[in-house]
């Protein structure tokens, strides 16, 4: 494999298409003529299970032809919970912190399985996932419910098991976003953040998932684009690009001797700091082995350009792209064989696995194991004789890195199920609106969306506690928002706003389903 063919290897690339089952020239011409080797996928490139398997198989299909000596790497955000990639068709999962609530490993493990299982029989071959950063901060924007929960040695266990789920299952994982992501409060998609903290408290608490996972055989580490002065001195400098924490604490201290990724260069944190194609040489020379661009085709030209000319005049060394390239060739070759792959659109039918009945009596096990009541002074279980009114925000709270395609309808759906003559607003705006509606109703259910960091959403909460009413407040993604209701009746936490965990709160509020979930965060 030449030069030209080694970088293109190490390149992870995302594209947009008019179909979600097509492929743009761009990408085509990528894979043909530069032999790029990673393509990652958004909702945007996901349909039915029957487009995703067809789209897999012509990505597959182009690099066959083109000449690979491995299958692609196709990969996607398969977290489960709030950040999910696969839609209707598909199981749906509880993501991390729900399965935190569990306590249960085995819970974490089963469902990485399933999860990996649903995702190869797609075509999908490498998880972003999981996520063991350790959400210790409240504010956090980004992390949050996508951490298994605060404490170290409970992420660390968790993740391991969830990891291991899905290498069962065939399925390439990835440990982020190192060396921590978890306390905050700015989300690296739109700034860079700084994590202050001293060796010793990293050491004690952000590393030891890592740490633990590591020892227990992950493939992939993921790094994020956060500035840590405890390790690496120079100002603002990103993960992403330090060689300290890359090569002397990951692969060095640490021992990983498997294959590191970038989070998207894109992010603004590199893209408005460095620039996404020079922050790709800094990655590389600072130990990364592919580089992720997620969107921009013009970018993603640059960037291999860019590095093509860095190894020409002596910036980054071939011997640093063979080295990177042979960990991407071992890890492939451990996954993925060309025998086992689609290429043929002829032979495209989804394996029943996908969307299965067993899937999904797991899924409800687990969210039944982990959805948490966190609070009740006896109004559940609940009749529905009250007049009831459902409360709900629109799904306009989230990160960047949630899909917009899943909606907060499902509150009302599921309160719908035992009270058909319940009533819903929807908090979009006019708070004064909705709290005079209220007055009119005995029983409020108020579903938030990370409230503790929309103000609109504390408006309306503060208000609709002074009616002195009796309100059930479901936090339906951060149960850090039930700090904020200390005088309503009954509290209770989902973690995630997929239909199905609401259903089973509601299954829990009108006592149908018993609920075992356990706060893994702190509400102060």
């Amino acid at each position: 494999m030449n030069l030209t063919e080694k970088i293109g290897q190490m390149m992870v690339f995302g594209f947009k298409a008019e179909h979600p089952a097509r492929l743009s020239d761009e990408i085509v011409d990528l894979i043909k003529h530069h032999h790029v080797g990673g393509i990652i996928l958004f909702g945007r490139n996901i349909g039915s299970p029957e487009d995703v398997l067809l789209l897999t198989t012509r990505l597959q299909r182009v690099a066959k032809e083109a000449g690979h000596k491995h299958p692609l790497l196709i990969c996607t955000d398969q977290e489960n919970g709030v950040v999910r990639r696969l839609g209707d068709g598909t199981t749906v999962f509880p993501g991390s912190m729900l399965l935190g609530a569990t306590k249960h490993p085995s819970l974490a493990h089963r469902v990485g399985e399933a999860t990996g299982k649903e995702l190869g029989a797609l075509g999908i071959n490498w998880n972003l996932a999981p996520t063991v950063d350790v959400n210790n901060n409240p504010q956090n924007p980004v992390i949050n419910v996508r951490s298994f929960g605060e404490n170290p040695d409970d992420v660390g266990i968790m993740g391991a098991e969830s990891m291991k789920g899905m290498q069962r299952a065939g399925i390439i994982t990835t440990l982020k976003h190192f060396p921590g992501h978890g306390d905050t409060n700015v989300d690296s998609h739109l700034a860079l953040p700084v994590i202050p903290h001293t060796l010793s408290r990293l050491e004690e608490v952000e590393l030891v998932p890592f740490k633990r996972c590591i020892e227990e055989g992950a493939d992939v580490v993921m790094t994020s684009h956060i500035s840590f002065p405890a390790l690496e001195k120079t100002p603002n400098l990103p993960a992403t690009l330090s060689g300290t924490v890359l090569t002397d604490l990951l692969r060095k201290k640490l021992g990983f001797q498997g294959v590191i990724t970038t989070d998207c260069m894109e992010m603004d944190a590199i893209s408005k700091r460095t620039g996404t194609d020079q922050g790709a040489v800094k990655a590389i020379l600072a130990g990364a082995d592919l580089v992720m661009i997620s969107n921009l085709k013009a970018e993603q030209y640059k960037t291999l350009k860019t590095i093509q000319t860095a190894v020409k005049n002596g910036t980054i060394s071939e011997q640093v792209i063979n080295e990177a390239w042979k960990r991407i060739d071992h890890l492939k070759q451990k996954y993925l064989r060309w025998e086992d792959v689609h290429t043929e659109e002829s032979r495209i039918k989804v394996p029943s696995v996908v969307g299965c009945k067993a899937h999904q009596i797991l899924a409800q096990e687990a969210m039944a194991a982990g959805v948490t009541i966190v609070k009740n002074d006896g109004i559940l279980p609940l009749s529905p004789a009250e007049k009831t009114l459902v409360i709900y925000p629109e799904n306009g709270y989230l990160t960047m890195v949630e899909d917009k395609r899943f909606s907060t309808d499902g509150l009302k759906e599921a309160i719908e199920r035992y009270d058909p003559d319940a009533d819903s607003v929807v908090l979009s705006d006019g708070v004064p609106e909705i709290v005079e509606k209220a007055k009119g109703y005995s029983l409020l259910i108020v579903g938030t969306v990370t409230a503790n960091q929309s103000p609109k959403q504390q408006e309306l909460l503060v208000e609709l506690m002074a009616l002195n009413k009796n309100i059930i407040v479901v936090a339906m993604r951060s149960p850090y928002d039930l700090s904020l209701v200390e005088k309503a009746n009954a509290c209770i936490a989902t973690y995630e706003f997929n239909t199905p965990a609401l259903q089973v709160a509601a299954d829990a509020i009108y006592g149908k389903r018993k609920v075992t979930g356990h706060l893994p965060v702190t509400i102060e």
